[in-house]
């Protein structure tokens, strides 16, 4: 009799400890992962310009003579436009409903900016660009892979520094098709602590530019920035939208 006691006390035992385990692994399965991706970024000021209009030289010479010229031309690019500035903004504990029980002031500005032709990206799988992606924004836009200012023959290096996408995780080092714009009217070497990076990345299905933050630096005029970006432009058609994302922290 005590044995029979026993077995079914270890029976019942068994089976209360079954349904915990089925409980907690429901518990798990229904749980909500509340992952910080980047957010749409309201812009509050801008100022657009354009190149100012080159004076021409010109030269005289006497009937019957023969002169040879070497003409040094710099001509406005109309397959590219740069979008730059600085960020404000907090950091914020928000439920589903954008109530907030908590912020903060931001002191440093860190982060990223996102620039698509898209109003609606995965940022979970946001993945470096390859060549098959540049090309096929080349042609989208209707520029010529082969010119020199094309996408294909601008984003032709990978060097840049690693940085972290919320909900997607670090995007290695020198991994992504990336630029540094001009500091002072002069290039930068290409490096991975070069000021104003610029990356080109992929969801899958919309091509994406991400400038890298930089707290205030001096940019390509001499004024302080947050980020310089450029973008490319349909050279045939109408303007194209392009829609700003951002992430900080």
């Amino acid at each position: 009799m005590k044995m029979n006691n026993l077995v079914n006390r270890m029976r019942k035992a068994n089976i209360i400890l079954l349904l915990l385990i089925i409980l907690a692994m429901a518990i798990f399965t229904n749980k909500t992962f509340v992952l910080a991706a980047p957010q749409g970024a309201a812009i509050t000021f801008n100022s657009t310009e354009n190149a100012t209009t080159r004076p021409a030289d010109s030269h005289t010479a006497a009937g019957g003579s023969f002169t040879t010229l070497l003409l040094n031309v710099t001509s406005q690019t109309s397959k590219w436009k740069a979008y730059l500035g600085n960020v404000t903004g907090k950091l914020t504990l928000d439920n589903s409903n954008n109530k907030t029980i908590y912020d903060w002031a931001l002191t440093v500005v860190q982060g990223e900016v996102y620039v698509s032709r898209n109003n609606s990206i995965t940022f979970s799988s946001l993945a470096c660009a390859n060549r098959g992606n540049i090309t096929a924004e080349d042609t989208y836009m209707n520029i010529n892979s082969s010119s020199d200012d094309s996408i294909n023959k601008t984003f032709n290096q990978s060097i840049h520094r690693s940085f972290v996408i919320g909900g997607t995780g670090t995007i290695q080092n020198s991994t992504c098709p990336a630029i540094a714009t001009y500091i002072n009217d002069t290039s930068q070497p290409a490096a991975e602590n070069a000021t104003f990076q610029e990356l080109f990345m992929s969801d899958g299905r919309n091509p994406v530019f991400v400038a890298l933050l930089n707290d205030n630096k001096i940019g390509y005029d001499q004024g302080t920035y947050d980020f310089q970006i450029i973008v490319p432009e349909n050279p045939t058609g109408t303007s194209t939208p392009y829609y700003f994302y951002a992430e900080l922290g």
